[in-house]
């Protein structure tokens, strides 16, 4: 059995996804093995302190090793490790990424938002969607909102923005990149009619999960309006103990949302659709067409 590996240093966690390579009718297949995540945070310290301190950097190199050796012991044969919009800010990100060579034998490499919002792209997910609609497909993480316009199923314009659900937490978001942002969005789908969304990242999975909507079904704006007024009218605590959310997912699910609702807003989108798949199989998907196809 062919199995690859991608790990997925974000802002908010990081991700180990292991995953079986198969061929059928002649195309290459992957199936999810196993999929851990682990919420470090590491955006709290690179957003605030442009620094990642002695203890997160502990426990990363923990989180590392510990993946090294799960991948040894499933045979993992292929590997790709990125890290994001956190590690890219840390003054120090090279140093760890050095000690994480050292000391967990994996090679990380730090990546700039356009490989970031290609690797996102490499899911292909316009391929199972209507041809003849233009999509917003936007990807928000912890530090940084990945956005592209798919005319015809092309990618016809792609940017990374410093925006995301910790930096936004941390009060780290500044006025003007929400400016540049809107100007690009308008600027890039004003020629456009029949505009749909498609959206990427743990938040808006759950989000997607909470709107009990039908799988391959597309959520509202009404719909993702009335969630995030739900959640906003509970306190932190009741998010975690009525919701039942993660304490890692209580809080910057909120952050997300606006982001999500503000650019549907800004574009007239009315429906989101949510393919469950991130960062993390954009890499399985990158290494396939890399090593396989």
């Amino acid at each position: 059995m062919l199995r690859y590996a991608a790990v997925d240093v974000g802002s908010n966690a990081v991700r180990l996804l292991i995953a079986d390579i198969s061929k059928q009718d002649g195309e290459y297949k992957y199936k999810k093995n196993t999929l851990i995540r682990v919420p470090l945070r590491l955006g709290d310290d690179a957003f605030l302190d442009k620094h990642i301190s002695e203890k997160k950097t502990g426990d990363l190199i923990k989180t590392m090793q510990a993946f090294k050796h799960l991948m040894d012991v499933y045979h993992v044969s292929e590997y790709l490790a990125c890290a994001t919009s956190a590690m890219r800010e840390a003054s120090n990100g090279l140093d760890i990424v050095q000690q994480i060579q050292e000391q967990a034998n994996l090679k990380l490499e730090i990546i700039e938002g356009q490989r970031e919002a290609n690797i996102i792209y490499a899911n292909h997910i316009e391929a199972d969607l209507d041809d003849s609609k233009t999509y917003l497909y936007i990807d928000v993480g912890g530090g940084s909102t990945e956005l592209s316009v798919f005319v015809k199923g092309v990618p016809e314009a792609s940017r990374s923005f410093n925006i995301g659900t910790i930096r936004m937490l941390d009060n780290q978001d500044k006025e003007e990149t929400w400016d540049e942002m809107r100007e690009w969005v308008k600027e890039h789908t004003k020629q456009y009619k029949h505009l749909a969304a498609i959206g990427t990242g743990g938040n808006i999975n759950k989000l997607f999960r909470m709107s009990e909507e039908k799988e391959g079904a597309p959520m509202s704006l009404q719909k993702l309006n009335a969630l995030y007024n739900k959640l906003t009218s509970y306190s932190l605590k009741e998010r975690i103990n009525v919701l039942g959310l993660n304490t890692d997912r209580a809080d910057v699910i909120i952050p997300a949302c606006e982001i999500y609702l503000t650019l549907m807003k800004w574009t007239g989108i009315k429906q989101i659709y949510v393919p469950k798949v991130g960062m993390a199989d954009g890499i399985i998907k990158l290494l396939i067409e890399e090593k396989l196809d």
